[in-house]
């Protein structure tokens, strides 16, 4: 039995980055003599085995052949015979193809050591064309290793899938799982561009607006450390309402994503307003977004559209929008709404009215 280190901590070490995780490939072992020495099963499609102490992973050796489109369409065998490069060969890309031993050898039979000193990402063998997922995950990883360009061979396979329509094979969650992923990364316009430069975009996402303003924003908002709705709903507020419901529909984006999306495409041009807006129209804003019962969520869709304005700036530009905003929000939330219920007790329909105009009134002298 021999056991590796494998992927991504590999690459990271190699790059001088912190290194999270651990996987490991074990070459020479069956599944019983995992078991035997305190491994614990967890692979559904192939055996896997979280070590008994430290709970990482450790994957017997496998190789993999295609039987069906898409990505789920592989059957997996694993064996003693299944040597390290036999695993290695159907990695994604020759810098998650690097192994190490126990002993810091490492086991390089791409070359991806070249290529990480080259920032390339290169496929690794023709068996990457069998798994459309791997376009999203380049597209990923140039989010995150944005200094990386894609080697030309490898976007013109990804462009021959596309052409052969193996990303409609993707299912929703996965699409999300991978754009969601890269837009928490550093560079989130890099995925972009990768997607589009292998015609991707158009296929998986053709609501979205590939344009120069669209990526500032999606970087501006990453700049910024805001949190994964605040940056989605940054990076989709160019587009209207109805483009926004569809692309969300589309990827089945979660409901705090989508929520925030719609509000930010539908209320940006109001909050770029908010200067000359009267108190009046602001408190009807604030209803609309529902800011009494979720400000959370309110100052999230100006954290947004915020994005949206300083896009191309220095972070955390000046947005005197949102500060107006906010301070209104905070002035109708402190009247007392059930107060004023109380006073209308005797005339029940005349409390929305009430509390509307009292905080009409809050919001005016908070901001005169």
């Amino acid at each position: 039995m021999q056991i590796y280190v494998v992927g991504g901590a590999v690459r990271d070490e190699l790059l001088g980055l912190p290194v999270q995780d651990h996987d490991h490939v074990v070459v020479g072992a069956t599944p019983e003599e995992m078991v035997q020495q305190g491994f614990r099963p967890v692979g559904k499609d192939f055996p896997v085995f979280l070590h008994p102490t430290t709970h990482e992973e450790y994957a017997l050796a496998r190789t993999e052949r295609k039987t069906a489109p898409g990505y789920k369409g592989f059957v997996f065998h694993t064996s003693p015979d299944v040597t390290l490069e036999q695993d290695l060969v159907r990695r994604d890309l020759t810098i998650n193809a690097i192994a190490k031993a126990g002993d810091g050898a490492l086991i390089d039979p791409f070359n991806g050591r070249a290529d990480i000193a080259q920032r390339i990402f290169r496929h690794v063998s023709d068996a990457f064309a069998e798994d459309p997922v791997r376009i999203l995950r380049v597209a990923r990883f140039a989010a995150r290793y944005s200094d990386f360009t894609v080697a030309p061979e490898t976007n013109a396979l990804m462009r021959h899938m596309v052409e052969l329509g193996e990303v409609d094979a993707l299912v929703a969650e996965r699409v999300w799982q991978e754009v969601s992923r890269g837009l928490m990364e550093a560079a989130p316009s890099r995925m972009f561009a990768v997607l589009r430069d292998c015609g991707a975009l158009a296929r998986i996402m053709p609501e979205y607006p590939d344009d120069a303003q669209a990526m500032q924003v999606a970087d501006y908002a990453a700049a910024s450390g805001l949190d994964l709705p605040v940056r989605f709903a940054a990076w989709l507020q160019g587009l209207d309402v109805k483009a926004v419901e569809q692309l969300c529909k589309r990827l089945k984006v979660p409901a705090e994503c989508r929520d925030l999306a719609v509000m930010a495409a539908r209320e940006r041009g109001v909050v770029a307003d908010a200067l000359a807006l009267d108190a009046g129209a602001i408190v009807k804003l604030l209803e609309r977004c529902d800011g009494f019962r979720k400000p959370a969520r309110f100052s999230q869709m100006l954290q947004a559209v915020q994005a949206g304005a300083c896009a191309g700036k220095e972070a955390n530009c000046p947005y005197p929008q949102r500060a107006r905003l906010e301070a209104a929000l905070s002035a109708a939330r402190a009247v007392n709404a059930g107060g004023i219920a109380l006073s209308c007790a005797d005339n029940p329909s005349r409390i929305p009215d009430a509390v509307h105009g009292a905080r009409v009134a809050a919001v005016h002298a908070a901001l005169a």
